[in-house]
């Protein structure tokens, strides 16, 4: 596992032992990148569920402005490919339950260009996690969600105010695109 291109290019990243973490992909990585686009140049994004910072990490390198990495475990991971790819100075990390840490940066009125989600499989957390970025003004205009998930794992439809504009497949892993809904 690498950074594509940008600054920190070629660079490797740490990942930590065990199946717990499942790190994107660099094909699967380099696929939803290729969809965003220039989307991610001064981008402020959030990666939930940031496993070893493989996401936020690339964006950055990309040129997004900022990240925020929430993960319930493996912040020392993060902290140390961040400092690696000399893009620490662009980062807050966290170490906090990820639905949590959403509500509370929803509460403190934080927007996001970005957010991508790579919860664990079939656990429950896309629907949550979805309902408290469709229930809140988190995602500015414009913005995108990247949400990784297991094919078997459906996604709800009807949201008020946020929706699939797309998704491909990669073997068992799904990626979907989703953004506010257009009046």
């Amino acid at each position: 596992m690498r950074i594509i291109t940008g600054s920190a290019k070629g660079l490797q990243l740490k990942a930590p032992r065990g199946l717990n973490t499942r790190p994107t992909a660099d094909k699967v990585k380099g696929s939803i990148f290729n969809i965003l686009g220039t989307l991610v140049v001064d981008a402020i994004v959030l990666d939930l569920f940031a496993g070893t910072g493989n996401l936020g990490l690339e964006a950055l390198s990309r040129g997004a402005d900022t990240a925020i990495f929430v993960d319930n475990t493996s912040t020392i991971i993060i902290k140390e490919n961040a400092i690696h790819t000399k893009l620490i100075d662009r980062c807050e990390i966290y170490r906090a339950d990820v639905v949590r840490s959403l509500e509370k940066l929803i509460l403190q009125g934080k927007r996001f260009d970005l957010i991508f989600c790579d919860p664990p499989y079939n656990q429950g957390y896309v629907g949550q996690v979805l309902s408290r970025i469709d229930g809140s003004n988190i995602l500015k205009d414009g913005g995108v969600v990247i949400l990784e998930h297991s094919r078997h794992e459906l996604i709800d439809c009807h949201w008020q105010n946020i929706s699939v504009i797309r998704s491909e497949r990669y073997g068992e892993t799904m990626v979907s695109f989703l953004s506010q809904k257009q009046e």
